[in-house]
C-alpha cells in the first residue's frame, strides 16, 4: 500500500496543473497540461470554459494512476480568480466563452458605474476596474438579452473557475464557492463577508445566478467516481495567490509574497480586518471555520504574459527556460525598458487605457537585449506594488518570499533582490499556489497538524541578496518610472 497524499488541482490562467503531496511535504506525482488562450478582439482575452474540465480532468486521472485513489485523504482546488463563466444550469453548457481575468472589454462599462465608485471601494474594498467579475458577468446578460430572464429564474449559474470546476468534479451537485473568490466578485462586502443585494441591485446581477459561499476549509462535496474511480473528499478551496499566501506564510504579517506568473501578485496577511489602501486592494485571504484573515494586495496583470508575448508573437525565444540564459548574455540593459501593458496596468496605477511601450531602442539593442528588459519589468512592477505596500502598512520588510514559475529564473530573482535592496527567499517547492490550498486541505482533514504545516512553510532553497549599490539601483528605477508615465 503507498503512502496517503493530498491533491491539489491547481486552475491557472495557462493551463492545468495536479499535485500530489506526502506527509513530509514531498512531492509524489505531479502533472501539467496547457490548454489555448483566445484573443478575439483586442484587449479581450478568452478561454473555452471545457478546456478547464479537458485538462484537469486529465492531468487528475494521470496523477490518481500513479498515487492510487485509495492512498488520497482529500483532493483541494485554487484557481485563476475573477475570470467570470455563465452558464446553463439544466444542461451544464456554457452560454459565453470564459472571460479571463485579464481582459478589458468593460472598460466603458467600468465608467458608467464610476459615480458608484465610493461606496463599491468602501462595500468590496476593490477598485472599480474591468479585472473584476461583477462588469464581466452583467456584459454577458447585456449582450445575450434572451439570457437575462433565465439568470433571474434561476436557470443561468455564475461562478469563477473553482465554481465551474466543483460542480463538475461533483457531478452537477455542489454549486459553491468561497471567501477568496466570491470577494474578487464586486459583488461581496468585505465587512459583513457576504453577497450584498445592493450591489447586485447596482450592477445588475440577479443573485439567484451566485453560488452558495462555504467557508474555505470546508467539505465541499465528494468527486464523482466517473472521474476519480472512487468518490474523494473534495476539502479546501482558494483562490490562487491566497494559496500562495497560505504556503509561504500563514498568518505571519511579517512577510510578503510574491507570486510570477502569468502576473505577478504581492500580498501580505493583514489580519481579522480589512486594510484600506487607495491604490492596493483589500481583500479576503481566506476563512477557517469562522474565522476570517484579510489580506493587503497588489496585482499587475502582465508578467510571464509578456514572456509568452516575446515566445509566441516576436518568436525570440523558444521556451520560458531559455529567457535565464538570454538576458545573462546582453552586457546590460542598454537603457532600454519594456512596459508590458499590453491589458493597461495593474496596481498601484491601476490605468485600463495603457498600453504596452518599449523605450530607448537603438541599434545596439537585439534579442538579448528585449529578453533582459522583459525580466527587468518583472522586477520593476514588483518593486512598485511592494513599495506602495511597505508604505500603507507602514513597515519595512526585510524579505520577499518568492515563488510561481518566474521565481524559478534565477538572472530575475538576483535583479529583484538588487531593485529592492532586499533579500528574496526562494522555496524548494515554487507551485506554491497547489502546495498552500493542498496545506489547508490537509490541516481540515487532519492530515497535518499547526505545527507541522508552520515546519513545512519554513524551508527555504535559496536566498538572493542585493548586489548593486543603492544610487545605481535608485537611477534604473528612475528610469523605469519616466517610461511608465509614457505609456499612460
Amino acid at each position: 500500500m503507498g503512502r496517503k497524499v493530498v491533491l491539489a488541482i491547481d486552475l491557472g490562467t495557462s493551463g492545468s496543473r495536479v499535485m500530489a503531496f506526502t506527509h513530509d511535504g514531498h512531492v509524489a506525482a505531479r502533472v501539467y497540461s496547457e490548454f489555448p488562450q483566445h484573443f478575439p478582439q483586442p484587449g479581450w482575452v478568452e478561454h473555452d470554459p471545457d478546456d478547464y474540465l479537458r485538462t484537469s480532468f486529465k492531468a487528475l486521472r494521470q496523477v490518481l494512476a500513479r498515487v492510487g485513489p485509495d492512498n488520497v485523504v482529500s483532493v483541494g482546488i485554487t484557481n485563476q480568480r475573477e475570470t467570470t463563466l455563465v452558464w446553463d444550469a439544466h444542461t451544464g453548457r456554457p452560454v459565453y466563452p470564459a472571460i479571463v481575468w485579464q481582459d478589458r472589454r468593460t472598460d466603458a462599462l467600468c465608467d458608467h458605474f464610476r459615480p458608484h465608485g465610493k461606496t463599491i471601494r468602501a462595500r468590496t474594498g476593490l477598485i472599480l476596474d474591468p479585472y473584476f467579475s461583477a462588469t464581466k458577468i452583467r456584459w454577458i446578460l447585456d449582450h445575450r438579452p434572451s439570457l437575462r430572464r433565465r439568470a433571474r429564474n434561476g436557470g443561468l449559474c455564475f461562478g469563477t473557475p473553482d465554481v465551474w470546476l466543483l460542480w463538475h468534479l461533483t457531478g452537477r451537485k455542489v454549486f459553491a464557492t468561497e471567501p477568496s473568490n466570491a470577494a474578487r466578485t464586486l459583488l461581496f462586502n468585505l465587512d459583513r463577508m457576504a453577497i450584498d443585494p445592493a450591489l447586485c441591485r447596482l450592477f445588475g446581477v440577479p443573485q439567484a445566478m451566485l453560488p452558495v459561499i462555504y467557508p474555505s476549509d470546508a467539505q465541499f462535496g465528494m468527486t464523482d467516481p466517473r472521474v476519480t474511480q472512487k468518490s474523494i473528499p473534495i476539502v479546501g478551496v482558494l483562490g490562487d495567490q491566497q494559496a500562495a499566501l497560505f504556503a509561504q506564510a500563514g498568518e505571519d504579517r511579517t512577510v510578503i509574497k510574491n507570486t510570477y506568473g502569468t502576473g505577478i501578485f504581492a500580498l501580505a496577511a493583514t489580519g481579522s480586518r480589512p486594510r484600506r489602501a487607495p491604490k492596493l486592494l483589500s481583500t479576503v485571504a481566506w476563512r477557517r471555520g469562522k474565522v476570517t484573515t484579510y489580506a493587503l494586495e497588489g496585482s499587475v496583470f502582465m508578467a510571464g504574459a509578456a514572456l509568452q508575448w516575446l515566445r509566441d508573437n516576436l518568436g525570440i525565444l523558444k521556451s520560458f527556460a531559455e529567457a535565464e540564459r538570454v538576458a545573462s548574455s546582453a552586457p546590460g540593459n542598454e537603457d532600454v525598458y519594456f512596459v508590458p501593458a499590453f491589458q493597461g496596468l495593474g496596481a498601484p496605477y491601476w490605468q485600463p487605457q495603457a498600453r504596452a511601450i518599449i523605450t530607448g531602442m537603438s541599434r545596439k539593442a537585439g534579442r538579448a537585449t528585449l529578453v533582459r528588459a522583459a525580466l527587468e519589468a518583472l522586477a520593476y512592477q514588483s518593486r512598485d506594488v511592494i513599495d506602495e505596500m511597505q508604505r500603507v502598512l507602514e513597515k519595512r520588510f526585510r524579505r520577499l518570499r518568492v515563488d510561481g514559475g518566474g521565481s524559478q529564473n534565477d538572472f530575475l530573482m538576483q535583479f529583484q533582490a538588487d531593485v529592492l535592496g532586499a533579500a528574496v527567499e526562494r522555496p524548494p517547492v515554487i507551485d506554491t499556489t497547489a502546495f498552500g490550498v493542498a496545506l489547508l486541505s490537509g490541516l481540515s482533514t487532519g492530515f497535518w497538524n499547526e505545527r507541522e504545516a508552520a515546519a513545512l512553510r519554513s524551508p527555504i532553497a535559496r536566498r538572493f541578496t542585493p548586489s548593486r549599490k543603492t544610487p545605481q539601483r535608485q537611477a534604473a528605477y528612475r528610469h523605469w518610472q519616466e517610461a511608465v508615465r509614457k505609456c499612460f
